[in-house]
């Protein structure tokens, strides 16, 4: 037993070294920029010649940058329509395709509206840009549509206009992130025994309260994996903003992503964007270390 209690401790030690080329990546590719990013923010430097030490003052300059502020309120509502939106409109469509669609008319019809939502998700935000760049320019279908209907004094500059900018790129955020939120709770939704919907069913219960007595209660672990990874994500949104407005107009759609590299491609400010990614990295950490305790103590209840 103890010969072959060791040989299992070697066998153990052996896979660590499968380990070894992640490690490797994971230092060079994560943490070394990271540490050389945190250096960087406490100096002033237009990225070429010697970085000159300025402790603290791009710090204290972010705390009084009107524009950073606004970029994280921006981040705040971002977060509303890359987080609480889809995951809503998700769950919702998740349960009709499972609970209702497949039932009534099939597999077929299910995994083609499945398929159909998550598209968005496989586009390069490239193409998605171009494609509702396309769609609300101000002679872009949108507005066509609008005049074909006589609805033409709703038309809008939609993306140059600093009151619809926002909600226009929010719109184009829940339409990719809606696909990946009903994917990942369909399959969460395969786990749970079907004989728990036919007996409430049974019992007279609706499609709604099937959902909100079985469905979302089983479904907490998707859920809490969906809403944290879409928050990350929100926090660093970048490549909607870097190709539908640059920020604009007037700083409307401005986000910390995009205003770090602003300052570090345009005003050549290094050390200030540096800080900036500094401050959003650790809104990151601490948003998921917030989350990941509340899900141990969650399941430490359970």
């Amino acid at each position: 037993m103890a010969k072959l209690s060791d040989a299992s401790v070697e066998d153990r030690r052996s896979y660590y070294l499968y380990l070894i080329p992640g490690v490797l990546g994971f230092i060079a590719i994560v943490l070394l920029p990271q540490f050389a990013n945190f250096g960087l923010s406490f100096t002033a430097w237009k990225g070429v010649g010697v970085p000159r030490f300025g402790g603290l003052q791009n710090y204290e300059r972010l705390l009084n940058d009107g524009q950073f502020w606004g970029s994280m309120v921006n981040t705040v509502l971002f977060a509303i329509s890359m987080t609480v939106i889809p995951v809503i409109i998700g769950l919702v469509l998740a349960a009709l395709l499972f609970d209702y669609i497949r039932d009534q008319f099939g597999e077929q019809l299910s995994s083609f509206y499945r398929a159909a939502f998550y598209l968005p998700q496989i586009l390069p935000i490239t193409a998605a840009g171009v494609l509702w760049g396309w769609i609300l320019n101000p002679v872009g279908v949108l507005n066509m549509i609008l005049h074909a209907i006589g609805l033409g004094d709703l038309a809008q500059n939609w993306l140059g206009n600093a009151t619809y900018a926002l909600p226009a790129v929010s719109l184009v955020i829940v339409w990719i992130q809606v696909g990946y939120c009903l994917v990942v709770f369909m399959a969460g939704l395969s786990r749970i025994d079907p004989s728990l919907y036919e007996a409430a069913e049974l019992d007279g219960a609706g499609w709604w309260q099937r959902l909100v007595t079985i469905t979302i209660p089983l479904l907490a672990p998707e859920i809490f994996v969906v809403v944290l990874t879409t928050l990350i994500a929100a926090l660093k949104v970048f490549a909607p903003i870097f190709v539908l407005t640059a920020g604009g107009p007037d700083n409307a759609t401005m986000v910390p992503s995009y205003l770090t590299y602003y300052h570090f491609f345009t005003t050549q400010r290094v050390g200030y964007a540096a800080a900036i990614a500094v401050v959003q990295t650790i809104l990151t950490i601490g948003l998921a270390v917030i989350f990941l305790r509340f899900q141990s103590r969650q399941e430490g209840r359970s």
